[in-house]
């Protein structure tokens, strides 16, 4: 009898183990609820919002700042207050990574909320040109801050399966910023003095409400911080994906410390190539002539006898729609879809503003495929030029080097940025709409060669799965 107990204990035993080895195996399959990580990247999407917030403030606005402060029919001057929050963008870009691998993303969220408070105060209560100059650097500073750390935070916080919608999210919050921007300016024409309260806009929820925020689990686990990792990794996925998600979450960071790599191996060495697929593509995002759209519509619309609230409000509502269903079909499509579509509808938009600015379109012909030209490249923009590009990079860059490369990335953005906001006027003047359109869809035509050939497809994969494919991409 003792010995059939033993027997039956022991095959109790063997069943037990095999039922939690059974039981192992399917846990990690089971995916991870996404409304966990929700909330804290919808606070993180609070930059995003006063990103896009800021670079719209002075599309409706613009007219009457020159008036009030004096510098109206200065095209050099009016280019400068468009496009120098650009320049500080650059300057706070270039600092992002080592801030955000200094002190964490939550940190940096808070501490790039700092400068846009003030430089929003500055600009306000600006009585000259140079005093709205300042403060629009400041703010500045804080957006180029804000953009590389919320692309990073929404990588290593989602779950793989929704990290496409996710990114779509921020997107989102930019495009709201965008319109909030444009329907806040429309009195500025008709209430002297009402652009100073466009300008009023706090960033102070964004400091207050990362507090209740999940720190990145893999800057913890990179920082040497292994148990605070595994406690945000249970707030954002839940208890069962704590062991899986730190066992894939060491295959490739093991090691790796945060200050391990240089500058001079980002930019010419083993990690050229990925910084330069990254940097291309920021720069290819930008030559397309998006933001000269966004900062001037206004003028652009006027030119056609077309009503900028109008115009704005319709901009505004393509930017939207386009990235509800960006959104929707990130995880679907895939992101390099996404992107071929893209930039092939703002290619074929830029052809329609060519046609209207040319003999062949007259009157109301020029005016409807101006207008519907312009809304077009906003649609096709917002389904994947606009909220694939700082998502697929921070998917693509090894943990070692993802803060510092993506600052630099960004970087590129904000100089081209920057010269497209402050020559697009001189530029119309000087060459004429059809050859700067034209050049305009030439790089819409050379982004979809380059994401043919570059751009890694990435939905559904974790950052560790992407790695291993861009290592064996590069071997061969």
């Amino acid at each position: 009898m003792r010995g059939r107990q033993r027997v039956a204990s022991r095959e109790q035993m063997l069943g037990h183990d095999k039922d939690e080895n059974l039981a192992s195996v399917r846990l990690p399959n089971v995916k991870p609820s996404w409304q966990r990580s929700l909330r804290h990247v919808a606070v993180a999407s609070l930059s995003s919002f006063l990103y896009g917030y800021h670079i719209g403030v002075v599309n409706e606005t613009l007219e009457s700042i020159s008036i009030d402060l004096g510098f109206s029919g200065n095209t050099m001057a009016e280019g400068l207050v468009v496009s120098i929050c650009l320049g500080g963008a650059f300057v706070g870009s270039m600092f992002s990574g080592w801030i955000a691998d200094g002190v964490g993303r939550k940190r940096s969220f808070q501490l790039c909320a700092l400068p846009m408070i003030i430089g929003a105060g500055m600009s306000a209560t600006s009585k000259s040109l140079w005093g709205m100059l300042l403060g629009r650097l400041f703010v500045g500073t804080g957006m180029g801050l804000g953009p590389p750390v919320v692309a990073l935070y929404v990588a290593e916080v989602s779950p793989p399966a929704v990290r496409g919608a996710f990114g779509g999210l921020t997107q989102i919050a930019t495009c709201l910023g965008l319109m909030g921007s444009l329907f806040i300016g429309i009195p500025a024409k008709e209430i002297v003095g009402w652009w100073r309260i466009c300008f009023w806009i706090p960033a102070t929820m964004l400091a207050i409400f990362m507090e209740i925020c999940a720190e990145s689990p893999h800057w913890l686990f990179k920082s040497g911080r292994t148990i605070e990792a595994e406690a945000e990794f249970e707030k954002l996925l839940g208890g069962v994906h704590v062991k899986p998600a730190m066992t894939e979450l060491s295959k490739s960071d093991r090691g790796d410390g945060t200050d391990s790599v240089k500058l001079s191996e980002l930019i010419c060495g083993r990690h050229f190539r990925v910084l330069f697929i990254g940097s291309t593509l920021f720069a290819l995002q930008q030559l397309s002539g998006i933001n000269a759209v966004f900062y001037f519509s206004s003028t652009v619309f006027e030119s056609f006898g077309v009503p900028s609230d109008i115009a704005n409000t319709c901009v505004g509502i393509c930017n939207l729609l386009g990235s509800i269903i960006a959104m929707i079909l990130m995880d679907k499509l895939g992101r390099k879809v996404l992107l071929l579509g893209s930039f092939l509808g703002m290619g074929l938009s830029m052809g329609l503003q060519v046609i209207a600015a040319s003999s062949f379109a007259s009157g109301f012909g020029a005016m409807y495929l101006s207008v519907g030209g312009m809304l077009l490249f906003v649609l096709s923009f917002a389904l994947g030029a606009g909220p694939v590009p700082c998502l697929i990079i921070s998917e693509i860059l090894p943990g070692n080097i993802r803060a510092k490369a993506m600052a630099i990335c960004l970087a590129v953005h904000w100089v081209i940025n920057f010269f497209v906001g402050l020559f697009f006027l001189r530029m119309l003047e000087i060459i004429g709409a059809q050859l700067l359109y034209s050049s305009f869809g030439i790089f819409c035509l050379i982004a979809v060669i380059f994401v043919k050939k570059y751009i890694l497809e990435t939905k559904g994969k974790s950052l560790q799965e992407i790695e291993i494919a861009l290592l064996a991409q590069e071997a061969t």
